[in-house]
């Protein structure tokens, strides 16, 4: 006979007693934000945490990952996971905990940095369940495996801790589980099984022109001139070379070229951002930007051809289906259905699946509100969210502590217990 599973409000209750903790956790983490592979201060924190709550703690998996172990009783294991670090953007929330925190990129680039991402959020909402969890123990019986890790920003560190043995250090899992703060209202979750999260690709490209004067502009291959085709063509691939039913999405958020206005540059340089859920449509459009900047240069007529780089670069997040809609139940049981949404496939991209793809195993990660509820209701019925409600990685990025924090704890542990079962009297 299969045991009952574990009853999250006997595990929750200490939960009301954390709220001033979890707060003071927050905004600490908030205004000592770390860029990727540089998340020293806040590493160490959490492995203080999780030693102090019994957990076996494992450091410096992948260069700044954090993991914790807490055996208790025969069952399933789980791993939850948790992204640590910021990103350069200079802060403009006005928050009184506001980072004022400035650092140099692996690129050499000096930038204000905050979390703009929501990763303080998603740190303080873990260590949170780890503590409830933990607290509780003798309300469930199972393995839980807490994982704190670097550099999602990058799309590299899930791939970092795996390589560098996260899973000969820790319990194999059965599940990954996680969540994702966005600006939705808050104690609103979003679940949607399948592909969730868009795969990213980031390829640089190096246009070579000829420079010369600004008055004699025959006498040169203008680089600025073949950049902005390029830009523009670009933009036909997702409008005219990919079918309606399906998404992608091509954005050009670099263009650096010249340095006077009466030089016309011997280059330029364009940055792109790809999104895809499918290999197909991946492939198609890989191919189309190929395809498009060695045409555009062939007309524009340059002396060499272009230089195409692949940068950072990191699969679909695909949710389980089945467990997906176990975890959606368990939500909509303790939560209430209204609180619990399909949001559909977001274009944004995640490296969690990695840490379930490297052995095997379901992931479910979801969405966890975290704007104030009055403010977006407002900005809902003025029709005016765009404008009035910033996105993950803008500098007035904001999230509410309070209930985002709380919903956040809450969703680990439900979604936990769900896989637990009670400790058996015998």
């Amino acid at each position: 006979m299969t045991p009952p599973p574990a009853v999250p409000g006997t595990v929750l209750a200490p939960l009301a007693a954390m709220r001033q903790s979890l707060r003071e956790t927050y905004v600490d983490l908030h205004s000592n934000p770390e860029l990727s592979y540089q998340e020293h201060r806040t590493a160490a924190l959490v492995a203080v945490r999780l030693a102090a709550l019994g957990y076996v703690v494992h450091t410096g998996i992948g260069g700044t990952g954090v993991a914790g172990v807490l055996v208790n009783g025969d069952g399933p294991c789980v791993l939850l996971r948790a992204d640590m670090d910021a990103l350069p953007v200079t802060e403009d929330t006005g928050l009184p905990y506001a980072s004022t925190v400035r650092a140099t990129t692996a690129d050499g680039v000096e930038s204000g940095i905050m979390h703009a991402c929501g990763h303080d959020v998603h740190v303080t909402a873990l260590l949170g369940a780890a503590d409830v969890l933990a607290t509780g123990r003798s309300a469930w019986s199972g393995t839980l495996v807490v994982v704190f890790q670097p550099a999602e920003e990058l799309g590299t560190g899930a791939h970092a801790m795996v390589d560098d043995g996260l899973y000969d250090l820790v319990p194999r899992p059965d599940i990954v589980l996680g969540q994702h703060v966005a600006p939705v209202a808050a104690g609103l979750l979003g679940v949607h099984g399948g592909p969730a999260f868009a795969g990213t690709d980031q390829l640089g490209v190096r246009l070579v022109g000829r420079g010369g004067h600004g008055s004699r502009p025959e006498t040169t291959v203008d680089p600025v001139v073949l950049a902005a085709s390029t830009v523009l063509r670009l933009q036909t691939i997702v409008s005219r070379e990919v079918a309606a039913g399906d998404a992608a999405v091509v954005t050009v958020g670099m263009l650096q070229a010249g340095t006077k206005e009466n030089i016309i540059p011997d280059e330029a340089y364009l940055g792109l951002n790809i999104r895809t859920f499918d290999e197909a449509v991946r492939t198609r459009v890989l191919a189309a930007v190929e395809r498009i900047v060695q045409g555009e240069a062939a007309a524009a007529g340059t002396p060499h051809p272009p230089q195409i780089t692949p940068g950072e670069s990191f699969p679909p997040l695909i949710n389980d289906p089945a467990e997906t809609e176990r975890t959606r139940g368990a939500l909509a049981a303790h939560f209430g259905a209204e609180q619990v949404i399909d949001p559909g496939p977001v274009s944004g991209s995640e490296d969690v699946g990695v840490l379930a793809t490297a052995v095997g195993v379901p992931i479910v990660y979801w969405l966890l509100g975290g704007w104030d509820p009055a403010a977006f209701e407002a900005a809902a019925r003025a029709g005016t969210l765009d404008e009035d409600i910033p996105s993950n990685h803008s500098p007035r990025f904001a999230p509410v502590p309070h209930p985002t924090l709380e919903t956040g704890v809450e969703a680990l542990v439900v979604a936990v217990l769900d896989r637990f079962a009670a400790p058996s009297d015998g």
